[in-house]
């Protein structure tokens, strides 16, 4: 899907488990979608230290970044939750000269690889000067899954400027009000991801080994149908316009919000209160999910990634049918390279 180019553009790469989805934003006076694309592929990505999936996964994302437009060079892609280790962790207040010394042997807290083995990125999310302490977002990206992404994008003919983790580009995509306190469920093909997002800043990403594709196998075990027939079946009724239906999709979803409620209770005897439940990826597109969530104590509604951006009126309903894919590549396109480090 092609519109238009400008100058200062970005082009935002979600590689996920079946689709590879890629939004391209021209950053001027205002945030204009150039063009996106989204491509299903048959078998489950997996390119880590795989030489063949590396060179399948390059192909196919050059002809997707053809057949959709593209025309920079300049790419974002994200990390999936489960690729990598991210911490929110407490410090005393300190320089960055003073942290820079300290994180590497705070670190081995929390992640379970030799440091050989990894790159560790830190920043600082809240200072509290008041009382000299700090909260720091800690990262670490095993160094196999970034060679891989690397070869991907140099084979793809692309320039890849920054790597950053998927709940970053949601909450750039997706909070619009940064004082809010947040949980964006973001339910993929294979796997769910959990945010919680304080005050605009991520406190805790958790991913679930189910998604859109368990529901669907659900389905067709339950009534004894095709996958085919299944996954229109999950299009069409959804959670709550059929007797038969829901009660086979329930217990996946229910997974999700059992762990949901037990992360809000953790955090509200921490004195935090969630404000709104954003619900994006494939699998939210259910008829009635948002009305299944609706008991646990904060606003539920759709992520609209479409909100920051301009884009010609006239492909809304279109934009509309596959915005609930969009928010990683829009979040990744989104990112404002001279701003933020």
């Amino acid at each position: 899907m092609f519109f238009s180019h400008k100058a200062n553009a970005i082009v935002g790469v979600d590689i996920g488990t079946s689709y590879i989805k890629v939004a391209q934003i021209s950053h001027g006076q205002q945030k204009t979608l150039d063009t996106y694309g989204i491509v299903n592929v048959s078998s489950h990505i997996d390119i880590y230290n795989n030489e063949a999936a590396i060179d399948q996964t390059a192909s196919i994302l050059k002809t997707l970044l053809a057949k959709a437009g593209v025309t920079t060079k300049r790419a974002v892609v994200s990390l999936p939750n489960s690729a990598v280790f991210t911490s929110v962790i407490d410090m005393p207040a300190m320089s960055e000269t003073e942290l820079a010394s300290a994180m590497p042997f705070e670190a081995k807290k929390y992640v379970p690889l030799p440091f050989s083995e990894v790159i560790l990125s830190w920043s600082v999310v809240v200072e509290n000067k008041e009382a000299k302490t700090m909260k720091i977002l800690l990262i670490a990206v095993p160094k196999q899954v970034q060679e891989s992404y690397l070869q991907v994008f140099d084979r793809a003919g692309l320039e890849l400027e920054i790597i950053e983790i998927e709940a970053l580009a949601l909450i750039r995509s997706v909070i619009l009000d940064a004082k809010s306190n947040d949980v964006i469920i973001d339910i993929g093909a294979k796997s769910t991801g959990l945010n919680i997002i304080k005050s605009g800043f991520l406190q805790l990403t958790r991913n679930l080994n189910i998604g859109g594709d368990t529901i669907t196998d659900r389905i067709a075990q339950t009534l004894n149908i095709t996958t085919a027939r299944a996954e229109q079946f999950k299009k069409d009724f959804g959670v709550s316009q059929s007797a038969s239906v829901p009660e086979a999709i329930k217990p996946v979803l229910n997974v999700i919000k059992t762990e949901i409620k037990q992360l809000l209770t953790i955090y509200k005897a921490h004195n935090m209160n969630v404000d709104a439940i954003s619900l994006v990826g494939g699998g939210s597109n259910l008829p009635g999910i948002a009305e299944f969530f609706a008991d646990l104590g904060a606003k539920v509604s759709l992520g609209d990634p479409l909100s920051r951006i301009t884009y010609p009126s006239g492909i809304g309903p279109v934009l509309e049918r596959f915005k609930l894919q969009l928010p990683i590549a829009i979040g990744l396109a989104l990112r404002d390279q001279d701003t933020e480090k």
